[in-house]
């Protein structure tokens, strides 16, 4: 049981979530760490899993790489309340330290004043944290990382917006002029199948990636409400998660990018009937870098592949890609043309798996699944071009104004039915905005003005587009 000696809080749930031996520990972490990529731009908040390490350290590695050789002076830790029910307010820990089989963690205390200077909801609480691991579990990462860290551990209670932006704003403040990070700290789905988890936390990821609160909370509505069987909640840490995305806007980390899904049955002892999910996300200032030249023709030759053994009716090729630009999900489109014509074009609007597999998977659903046109034939396969379109997370549009006609992708969902254009169709045709709109809707089977009813959600997005020569029009 966790207690507090002489200001120090004990560990809870050593030798159960993570191993109780420092040396076991200690080399755990580092070969977790080791097998992570990292990249760039640098994190001002990420959201990283807290279950047991045999089943989410390998996603909470991936968020905590990319703080390696980056020289942090200011740290906090958002936990979610698992074991208080009745705590409904904000507890930051102010002073002494948390201690792990690694050693003590002292509290930057001075840090924690000023968030406590905001007064309510913020409190001290000690005991909502003795009992809860949420924060725990994230501490030995970050204390292989950093050998002098100091931190910040905060205990959220209801995820009410009043609670959420009262932190933000605290937090905007505190972290002003330093060189920071906030750590959310969430695991996803509780307790689906495994196939219902991947299609929840899909949603749930695409609606975080936006960085609207809306869509969040209108997502967990929505798939509750479906009584989908076993499922609990999509994100138990719905308050650290909603905390970080406001206060990533407030200090101008509006590039959010989903760095590893998984789930509990990825690893060989999870079972496939009852499975929780785990994500780690990433915050920044600066967008992802552009893929490569090599990495967009190793893209190109797996879409071409996957389309060239599906028509014929082989095992698609196992992919074994070695490149870290590679091995991120993202969300993207396979755009198939012959003579100059759109012959398909399928695609996938939220990021479900690393790039390689997801323009392999999307490549034969162009080919064998566009309800607009017949499958291709193994006599049409010399004759196809490939474009790939790697799409930006969505971004809800406050007002139609904001849309730049060769800039911007569309998405609208609306009266239970949904369309995407991608950038460059407007282009291709000629449209402006108002026609770009209007066919939109078309094509998602509504009225042309459907994008202007009030329950009616509109998104942007960009594409990084790269293709063979000799494309013709592409939808």
């Amino acid at each position: 049981m966790a207690r507090t000696m002489m200001g120090v809080r004990e560990p809870a749930v050593a030798g159960a979530f993570y191993p109780a031996d420092p040396k076991a520990l200690a080399e755990m972490v580092d070969q977790l760490l080791a097998e992570a990529p990292r990249y760039d731009p640098e994190p001002m908040a990420l959201i990283v899993p807290h279950a047991g390490y045999i089943y989410s350290g390998h996603v909470a590695a991936w968020g905590f790489k990319q703080l390696t050789d980056r020289a942090y002076d200011a740290i906090v830790v958002l936990g979610t309340n698992h074991v208080e029910p009745f705590f409904r307010e904000i507890s930051v820990w102010a002073r002494g330290a948390w201690r792990t089989p690694l050693g003590e963690v002292p509290v930057d205390e001075e840090l924690a004043e000023a968030l406590l200077a905001a007064g309510p909801p913020l409190r001290f609480v000690p005991e909502v944290h003795l009992e809860e691991h949420s924060i725990e579990v994230e501490l030995p990462f970050l204390q292989r990382l950093f050998p002098d860290l100091r931190f910040v551990p905060v205990m959220i209670g209801e995820p009410s917006s009043e609670n959420v932006e009262a932190l933000a704003a605290a937090l905007a403040r505190a972290l002003a002029g330093r060189r920071a990070v906030v750590i959310a700290s969430t695991d996803l789905s509780h307790y689906p199948r495994d196939e219902h988890a991947r299609q929840v936390d899909t949603a749930s990821i695409g609606a975080i990636l936006s960085l609207d609160p809306r869509l969040v909370r209108h997502t967990i509505e929505e798939w509750m409400a479906r009584r989908i069987p076993g499922l609990a909640t999509l994100m138990c840490g719905e308050g650290p998660v909603l905390t970080a995305m406001a206060y990533a806007k407030r200090v101008g980390a509006r590039h959010a990018r989903l760095l590893k899904y998984a789930n509990s049955s990825d690893v060989p002892y999870g079972r496939k009937d009852h499975v929780v999910g785990y994500a780690a996300i990433r915050f920044a200032r600066e967008p992802d870098p552009p893929l490569g030249e090599e990495d967009r023709r190793t893209l190109l030759k797996i879409a071409r592949e996957a389309v060239e053994h599906a028509v014929q009716g082989k095992p698609l090729p196992t992919l074994q890609v070695s490149s870290p630009a590679l091995q991120l999900p993202r969300a993207c489109f396979v755009t198939l043309t012959k003579g100059g014509y759109l012959r398909g074009c399928r695609g996938e609007i939220w990021p479900r798996s690393d790039v390689a597999h997801a323009v392999q998977r999307v490549a034969v659903l162009s080919a064998l699944d566009d309800p607009r046109f017949p499958p291709v034939t193994v006599e049409e396969l010399p004759h196809l071009e490939y474009e790939i379109s790697l799409l930006t997370p969505m971004d809800p549009v406050e007002r139609v104004e904001e849309i730049v006609v060769g800039r911007d992708g569309l998405f609208i969902v609306a009266g239970g039915r949904s369309g995407l254009l991608l950038p460059q169709v407007p282009v291709e045709q000629g449209w402006d905005r108002e026609t770009f709109l209007r066919a939109l809707c078309l094509k998602a089977g509504l009225p042309e003005d459907a994008y202007r009813w009030p329950n009616a959600w509109l998104f942007r997005f960009e594409a990084e587009v790269f293709a063979e020569q000799g494309h013709g029009e592409r939808r």
